[in-house]
C-alpha cells in the first residue's frame, strides 16, 4: 500500500517546542494533515517515554496507536473527511558533540525503533553514558559511530538515519562541524545506515549531485517543534504499513520503496544561502567566495549555507539526472501560507484559520488538498485566490527570497498588486 510518513519531530520536553505537543495532538494534526505514520519524537526522554507507554498501544507490527478511548476523543474533534487511522513509530533525535580528526563535531542522528522494549533498553544504555533528562533531544559526548554501534547492540532492527545532513552547525556534512563524507563519520558501520534526511534547506536534486549519496534512500521530515508544523516535509512509501515495511522501503528490499518526498522549496529553509542575519547579508556562494568568506559589515566569517556546501562536495554538475531507484520530488507550501498569501495577511491570522478549517471540512486533509484537489473545487468553496495560489505552487510559479544564517526564506505567490487585480477590486 501507499502511505505518507513524517517521523522526525519533537515533544514538549525538547527545547523551543510547543507546550501543546502530546500524543493526542500529534494524532489529531497527523489526521488533519493526511499523514499515516508519525514519529513520537524524543522517546529517549524518561518523562515522554512514560507518556508514550501510558497513551499508546503496540499493534504487533512495529507501529503503535492511541488507546481506543483517546482515539474516540480525537475523532470527535476532526472533520469527518479527516478521520483516518494514524500510526506512531518510536523515534528520537540524538545530538553528538565530540572531537574527531582534530575538530569538534556536532552531528544529529535520527533513530527509529520497533517496540517499547527496544525503547526501554536504549534509554537505559544512554542514561548510563549521558544526561537524557535535560532535553528531549539528548546531547551526548559519544562519537556518532559509537551511537550507531550502541543502537545496533540494543536493537539489530533499529533504523538509524543521519538527520538534516547539510545543516551548517549540527549535521554529518555541515559546513561548520561536519565531515566531507559519511564514511569519515560512521566508518565500518556505514552499511547499517539505510537513508539520509535531506533537511528543509536542500532538496533531492541538490543531493543527486553527490555520488557518495547514491546508496542511500533520500527522506524528508518536518522536524516539527509544534503539531501544526507536521507534514511541512514528509516521505511517501509504497510498502506494507508496518515497521518492517518501512525498513524494507528504506533499505530498498524487494518491491518496497520510498516513492518520493514532499518538500519545502529549499530556498525557504533557514540555511539555503550564505550570510549574516544580524548584518543583513544574504549571498550566493559565488559572492561569498569573491569576498574571501568574510562579512562586508562586521568582517567575521559568514555562515556557509547548504547550497554552498553542496557545491563544494558535489562531483556532478547542477541538473544532474537522478540515480537509479530515486523517488519523485514534489514541492509544497503549507496551506496556511497559501491562504495567508491569498488574504494578504500572515499565516497565523484568525481569518486564515477559519478558511483552513473550512477547506478541510469540505475537501479533506491538507496534503490531499495541496497535491490533488481540483482547483475548481477549491475555488468552489469560495476561495478563488487560494485556488490560484495552489495552482501556482503546483507549477512552480513562485518568487523566492532565500533563507540564510538561521532565518527562514520567503516564498511569494502573489505580487503586491495582484490580489486586487485577480479579485476585480483593483483601484477600489
Amino acid at each position: 500500500m501507499e502511505f505518507i510518513a513524517d517521523v522526525h519531530l519533537h515533544s514538549r520536553y525538547a527545547r523551543a517546542t510547543s507546550r501543546d505537543l502530546c500524543c493526542s495532538a500529534l494524532h489529531r494534526w497527523a489526521a488533519l494533515k493526511g499523514i499515516d505514520v508519525v514519529g513520537t519524537g524524543d522517546c529517549t526522554h524518561p518523562a515522554w517515554a512514560a507518556e508514550l507507554r501510558e497513551q499508546l498501544v503496540e499493534r504487533g507490527d512495529g507501529l503503535l496507536e492511541l488507546r481506543p478511548e483517546l482515539q474516540q476523543q480525537a475523532a470527535a474533534d476532526l472533520p469527518p473527511l479527516c478521520r483516518r487511522p494514524v500510526r506512531f513509530v518510536l523515534s528520537a533525535e540524538i545530538s553528538s558533540i565530540y572531537r574527531k580528526g582534530g575538530r569538534t563535531r556536532k552531528v544529529h542522528n535520527l533513530i527509529l525503533l520497533p517496540d517499547l522494549g527496544a525503547m526501554e533498553r536504549l534509554d537505559a544504555r544512554l542514561d548510563a553514558v549521558g544526561n537524557i533528562r535535560a532535553d528531549g533531544r539528548p546531547i551526548l559526548g559519544l562519537d556518532s559511530r559509537q551511537v550507531l554501534e550502541l543502537a545496533l547492540e540494543v536493537c539489530p532492527d533499529v533504523l538509524f538515519i543521519p538527520a538534516h545532513i547539510w545543516t551548517p552547525h549540527f549535521s554529518v556534512l555541515g559546513s561548520a562541524s561536519g565531515f566531507d563524507s559519511l564514511g569519515e563519520c560512521y566508518e565500518d558501520l556505514l552499511p547499517h545506515i539505510p537513508a539520509v534526511e535531506t533537511g528543509l534547506s536542500s532538496d533531492p536534486p541538490m543531493n543527486w549531485r553527490l555520488s557518495q549519496l547514491d546508496p542511500f534512500t533520500l527522506v524528508s521530515n518536518s522536524d516539527a517543534h509544534s503539531p501544526q508544523k507536521l507534514g511541512r516535509e514528509a516521505s511517501c512509501f509504497a510498502a506494507e504499513l508496518s515497521y518492517r515495511g518501512l525498513s524494507d522501503a528504506l533499505f530498498r528490499r524487494g518491491a518496497a520503496r520510498c516513492t518520493g518526498t514532499l518538500e519545502f522549496y529549499p530556498e525557504e529553509g533557514k540555511y539555503h544561502y550564505d550570510g549574516h542575519r544580524q548584518c543583513g547579508v544574504c549571498w550566493k556562494p559565488a559572492q561569498t567566495l569573491a569576498a574571501g568568506g568574510r562579512c562586508p559589515r562586521c568582517g567575521r566569517p559568514l555562515t556557509v549555507g547548504v547550497l554552498h556546501r553542496v557545491e563544494l562536495l558535489a562531483d556532478r554538475p547542477e541538473g544532474a539526472p537522478p540515480p537509479p531507484a530515486s523517488g519523485a520530488c514534489e514541492y509544497l507550501i503549507p496551506l496556511v501560507e497559501v491562504i495567508g498569501a491569498a488574504l494578504g495577511v500572515g499565516p497565523a491570522a484568525a481569518g486564515v484559520e477559519r478558511v483552513y478549517h473550512k477547506l478541510l471540512a469540505a475537501l479533506g486533509p491538507e496534503i490531499d488538498i495541496l497535491r490533488h484537489a481540483p482547483v475548481e473545487a477549491i475555488a468552489g468553496c469560495g476561495e478563488p485566490l487560494v485556488a490560484e495560489g495552489i495552482r501556482r505552487m503546483r507549477c512552480g510559479q513562485v518568487k523566492m527570497r532565500p533563507g540564510h544564517d538561521g532565518e527562514y526564506g520567503v516564498i511569494e505567490l502573489f505580487g503586491p498588486d495582484e490580489r486586487g487585480r485577480l479579485t476585480g477590486r483593483e483601484g477600489r
